[in-house]
């Protein structure tokens, strides 16, 4: 039986192609999902390039904003990603990896970047 989660307007994947067409020369937000738990780990930004080299080797790559250059998630901590599915959002502008991660996201040891709460005194309703 096929999976209704999902609905009949629901586009045809998406070509690496297409989506660089659409986006030519731009760094891409990624999401990064573990995909066993649905836990958010970690944000990071992706170029043609760092997109390729997950496709090709199915680790997750990114490019740095900060060093400008491209970086295997774990080269130097062990932590690896392996990516089991890529979803793009409706504007083709950004990318959710679903992954198995090796270890910790967070360069801090945290399982997640995301353990941080915003202290909010009041909320504006």
């Amino acid at each position: 039986m096929r999976d209704t989660t999902l609905t009949a307007l629901d586009p045809e994947p998406l070509s690496l192609d297409a989506l660089l067409a659409q986006t030519p020369g731009a760094l891409l937000a990624v999401v990064v999902q573990d995909a066993l738990t649905g836990a958010v780990l970690m944000v990071a930004y992706a170029n043609a390039e760092a997109i390729r080299l997950t496709l090709a080797t199915g680790e997750a790559w990114f490019w740095s904003r900060s060093r400008q250059e491209l970086w295997r998630k774990g080269a130097t901590s062990g932590n690896t990603m392996r990516v089991v599915d890529i979803l793009a959002d409706c504007d083709a502008d950004a990318l959710l990896y679903r992954v198995e991660p090796a270890g910790p996201a967070c360069h801090t040891g945290a399982h997640t970047c995301f353990f941080r709460r915003l202290e909010v005194t009041s909320w504006v309703r």
